[in-house]
């Protein structure tokens, strides 16, 4: 697959940034179980990771050409979930307000 097949249209963009987004999601949670020490790093990274992999495939699922499975459903109903959730620890870890 050449560049110019992966940004030829719209749709085409988002799947490839979509498919990156997936791959660096992935790579960070990997990251945290396998080489991260710092318990709070950890969960930091987890969360980076959950991130980027569910808005990739949110991503993919908008943009897709066929009809929706019940993977897809599934999908975009606890996906924002997911999400939601790991951004909330996100910014309860982010050790700005000490004491709160």
């Amino acid at each position: 697959m050449t560049a110019d097949a992966l940004f030829a249209s719209p749709v085409a963009v988002a799947q490839t940034v979509s498919w990156i987004a997936t791959g660096i999601g992935l790579g960070l949670w990997l990251w945290s179980w396998l080489g991260e020490k710092d318990a709070i790093q950890k969960l930091r990274l987890r969360d980076c990771g959950v991130i980027l992999l569910f808005a990739g495939i949110l991503a993919r699922i908008v943009v897709q050409e066929r009809a929706m499975t019940p993977f897809d459903w599934a999908m975009s109903l606890l996906g924002p979930l997911f999400i939601a959730a790991a951004l909330w620890r996100l910014g309860r870890t982010a050790g700005g307000a000490q004491g709160h």
